[in-house]
């Protein structure tokens, strides 16, 4: 299907056969990606009396449990509800699926501490070259196809400074999308400096915006401009699984 949009005073179309997908399946059957020590994704036919749902096993129809952490496994957009006290859905949020964004790539810059965080310098530029974005892709280099697997718990991996967060809010971001499994660093004393930054929580909270982690971008994507899709399902909770594609506007 060939869709028209209006994008400033510009007009583009995209075809949505030709959606590039960025997030990660979770498989049952592989290790990863996992993070904050969650329990691994699992999906298991339901068992009941000599029933099992499984049609190698001579069910009828495949009929299965799933377990997931949304946080902890693969691709997920979260909320505000993920910080605050008071119970905000992820479905009430996200409204809206197709977000103007820009896909970049970013070196982390290493600490004196070793830690590895993207810096408001290193985002200075790109900022400054937003304008009708309001979701913005951050693919962390280097960029292996393993990351997909990636075990992150105790690893402490790369993170954003909250001054980062800041100039991308100031910008006029709304989405964030980041193959990082948290925009804050894995262990912090609970202060979620840039979760808070990102929501202006707890002062007049950005309610609409939302983060993405986990996505994974393939090094055969170039950085540039796209039309980006975010799919939930329609969970009563903070966070979801996401399914995450780019199209290329004409």
């Amino acid at each position: 299907m060939i869709v028209e949009t209006l994008i400033g005073q510009q007009r583009f179309s995209f075809d949505t056969s030709q959606g590039i997908e960025v997030s990660v399946r979770l498989d049952a059957t592989e290790v990863g990606p996992n993070c904050f020590y969650a329990p691994p994704f699992d999906a298991s036919p339901l068992v009941s009396g000599s029933f099992i749902g499984d049609t190698r096993k001579g069910s009828p129809v495949n009929f299965y449990n799933v377990k997931l952490n949304p946080h902890g496994n693969g691709t997920h957009t979260e909320c505000v509800g993920h910080i605050s006290e008071e119970r905000i859905a992820i479905a009430d949020v996200l409204k809206d699926s197709l977000f103007w964004s820009r896909l970049v790539s970013i070196y982390p810059e290493k600490l004196e501490n070793g830690d590895k965080v993207i810096t408001a310098q290193s985002l200075q530029e790109i900022a400054a070259q937003l304008k009708d974005e309001t979701a913005i892709l951050i693919r962390s280099l280097p960029n292996p196809e393993e990351k997909n697997r990636w075990m992150y718990s105790g690893s402490n991996p790369t993170y954003f400074e909250p001054e980062a967060i800041e100039l991308l809010v100031k910008a006029g971001i709304q989405h964030l999308l980041t193959d990082l499994p948290s925009v804050d660093r894995e262990e912090d004393g609970g202060k979620l400096l840039a979760h808070k930054t990102f929501w202006n929580y707890p002062l007049e909270i950005n309610r609409n915006n939302t983060i993405t982690e986990m996505i994974y971008v393939s090094n055969e994507v170039d950085d540039g401009q796209y039309l980006v899709q975010i799919q939930i399902p329609s969970f009563q909770l903070d966070a979801a699984p996401s399914r995450v594609f780019l199209y290329k506007p004409k």
